[in-house]
C-alpha cells in the first residue's frame, strides 16, 4: 500500500485556548500553545481558529515520493483538482471540504510490548501480585492518531475521493450509511457518512489497552460529567473498545485499543452490515447525541458553537 498512517490533522475551533487545554488534559503532549503531539505518531494535532468547529486538514503519509505521482494520477481520472509541488499533494473532498495534504514520510515504529497477563477459568496467568492496571499511575498517554469521522453532504463522491482517488481501502459498509476505509493496517482510518452539513464527528486516539481507556476517560471526567458521550463498550465493525467524550467546541474525542488489524488484503473481506452491529457489539445504549451531535442545527445556519 502507497499509503501507511495518518500524519496531522489541523481542526478549526472558534475556543482555541479551551480546547486547547482538553487536549492537553486528554493526554496529547503539547507543542506550543496549539500544536500536540503523540508518543509514536509525533506532532498530530493542530488548533486554529474557525467560527465553527471543523476538521480543516487532513495528513497522510506516503512511502515514497513516486506515490504522489501515481495518486495524482488517480485523481486526475475522476476529475479531483490537485496541487503536487516540492513533494507535497493536496486535494479537497468536495463532499467534506477536508483538505488532504500527503506527503512522503516514515511508518510509526515501535517495539512489541509484553502481552497483558490475565487470569480466566482455568487459566492463572498472574500470580502473587495485583494486575497491572489497577497499579499504573502514570498519566494516560495516546499512542497514535487512528481515524477520523467525517460528515459529509456528497457521500457518494467523498467515497469515490478517498478510494479511486486517493487509494484507500474499503474495510467494511453499511450502505449508505458508512462506508469504513483505510490507508493503513489498520481496519479504518477514515470513517465517512451521508450528513446534512459537512462536520467532523470524531478524532480516534489509541492507547494502550481497555485499562488505559478507563483510566483516561476516569481523569477527564473528573469535575467534568459533561464530557461524557458514550462508553464503555466495544464495537463490532473494528472490534475496538471504545470511550467517547467532548471537547469544548463540541468535536467528540475517542480513546480506544484493540483495533482489527489487516496485514494481508488477500485475508480480509468486507462485509456490508444492515444492523445495529455497525454501532457496537456492547455497552450502554447509544446516545441520540453520538448519532446527530446536539450542534448539527447550528452548524447547518453557520452559527457560533461557543
Amino acid at each position: 500500500m502507497a499509503l501507511h498512517r495518518l500524519t496531522t490533522i489541523t481542526i478549526g475551533v472558534p475556543n482555541v485556548a479551551e480546547t486547547a487545554a482538553y487536549y492537553t488534559q486528554f493526554g496529547l503532549t503539547p507543542l506550543g500553545d496549539t500544536a500536540f503531539a503523540t508518543l509514536d505518531g509525533g506532532e498530530q494535532l493542530r488548533l486554529v481558529h474557525s467560527p465553527t468547529r471543523r476538521l480543516v486538514e487532513l495528513g497522510i503519509g506516503a512511502e515514497d515520493p513516486d506515490d504522489l505521482e501515481r495518486i495524482a494520477s488517480r485523481l486526475a481520472r475522476i476529475g479531483a483538482g490537485h496541487h503536487l509541488r516540492e513533494g507535497r499533494l493536496t486535494a479537497t473532498d468536495p463532499g467534506t471540504a477536508v483538505t488532504v495534504t500527503v506527503t512522503p514520510g516514515p511508518k510509526i515504529t515501535r517495539e512489541a510490548a509484553p502481552a497483558p497477563s490475565y487470569n480466566g477459568p482455568g487459566r492463572t496467568d498472574r500470580t502473587g501480585t495485583r494486575a497491572p492496571g489497577v497499579l499504573r499511575e502514570t498519566p494516560v498517554r495516546p499512542r497514535k492518531l487512528g481515524h477520523v469521522v467525517l460528515g459529509s453532504t456528497g457521500f457518494e463522491a467523498s467515497s469515490r475521493f478517498f478510494t479511486d482517488g486517493l487509494g484507500f481501502k474499503v474495510s467494511d459498509e453499511a450502505p449508505g450509511a458508512a462506508v469504513f476505509l483505510r490507508c493503513s493496517t489498520d481496519h479504518h482510518n477514515v470513517l465517512l457518512q451521508p450528513a446534512p452539513v459537512r462536520f467532523l464527528h470524531h478524532t480516534s486516539w489509541e492507547v494502550e489497552d481497555v485499562d488505559e481507556i478507563g483510566r483516561g476517560a476516569h481523569h477527564m471526567l473528573e469535575g467534568h460529567p459533561e464530557r461524557h458521550v458514550w462508553g464503555l463498550g466495544r464495537h463490532h465493525i473494528g472490534s475496538n473498545f471504545f470511550w467517547y467524550l467532548k471537547d469544548p467546541a463540541g468535536n467528540f474525542s475517542e480513546y480506544y485499543s484493540d483495533l482489527d488489524c489487516i496485514l494481508d488484503d488477500a485475508l480480509w473481506k468486507p462485509e456490508v452490515f444492515a444492523d445495529l452491529r455497525i454501532l457496537y457489539s456492547w455497552g450502554p445504549p447509544v446516545p441520540a447525541s453520538f448519532i446527530a451531535p446536539d450542534d448539527l442545527g447550528a452548524l447547518m445556519t453557520g452559527a457560533h458553537t461557543s
